[in-house]
């Protein structure tokens, strides 16, 4: 008896086995139809990052899909070439119908910025506007202006209009309170003194100390040396000290010329003027 019992449970469980087999090639049979039926009519979106727009729409009419362009009319980007796609939806490898639309931004390549106008505004305003629109104040020199307010900008590089990378340096020429008026030193050397000391009292310069000694083969009242030297700058604010010759036996302090007489204050100067003093020569 016990063997009958045996077969009939082998014979239920090997009808089981096959009932489970059936249904698994049924569902695997039933997945792969829906798979192709479903899959049919979709594709995956192909990725357009860097292409021209001519590019991107045939490839994705390669796929049975179309090129929609996005909203905005770009995005400022460094590293994608301006014109080409830098962002689409939907992503790439992503399932869609056929004749679906992916939507592009196109890259607006690197962010430039207008430099400002800065002539005329201190160094903290110049600053300011600057770090509004995403500069920075580079190097700063100076200069004679008369023209503007000290301290204020002569100059800028890059010029205004102009246009620079974000976080760019802009360079300043400030200008720098006139000198006043300023003159070329003359050679004076052998010259005569009592020609010379009433000139520059006339002009307004001032005659320093006066030394005099003795040289052989010299003209007493020849100038022999000066300060400041040929061809230095010289403003009426500046002492000229001058060195004449004597005759022998005439070295008192006065020495035998009467001395400069002291000049009085400058009178005021037209700034930024240079040359050498009128007569002088």
């Amino acid at each position: 008896m016990l063997p009958r019992v045996l077969r009939k449970l082998l014979r239920a469980l090997a009808l089981l086995a096959y009932a489970a087999v059936v249904g698994a090639v049924f569902l695997l049979a039933a997945y792969i139809s829906f798979s192709l039926f479903v899959r049919s009519g979709a594709t995956r979106v192909p990725s357009l990052r860097g292409m021209a727009r001519a590019d991107a729409a045939r490839t994705l009419a390669d796929q049975g899909l179309r090129l929609r362009a996005g909203e905005g009319s770009g995005r400022y980007d460094s590293e994608v070439p301006v014109g080409s796609v830098l962002l689409q939806d939907p992503g790439p490898n992503t399932w869609v119908k056929r004749g679906s639309g992916v939507e592009v931004t196109y890259s607006l390549g690197p962010q430039r910025i207008e430099v400002p106008t800065l002539a005329g505004r201190g160094v903290p305003a110049a600053q300011v506007t600057l770090n509004a629109v995403g500069l920075v104040v580079g190097r700063t020199v100076a200069a004679f202006e008369p023209r503007r307010a000290p301290g204020t900008v002569v100059a800028q590089h890059p010029p205004p209009a102009a246009t620079a990378r974000p976080q760019s340096r802009v360079d300043l020429v400030l200008a720098l309170p006139s000198p006043g008026e300023q003159f070329l030193m003359p050679d004076l050397v052998y010259r005569r003194y009592e020609e010379i000391a009433p000139f520059f009292t006339r002009q307004g310069f001032r005659l320093g100390s006066v030394r005099y000694e003795r040289y052989e083969g010299v003209a007493a009242g020849t100038v022999l040396r000066q300060f400041p030297l040929p061809g230095h700058a010289l403003s009426r604010r500046d002492a000229v000290s001058l060195t004449v010759a004597t005759a022998a036996g005439l070295l008192d302090d006065s020495g035998p010329f009467p001395p400069a007489a002291p000049g009085a204050e400058p009178p005021p100067a037209t700034t930024g003027t240079t040359g050498e003093p009128e007569g002088a020569r």
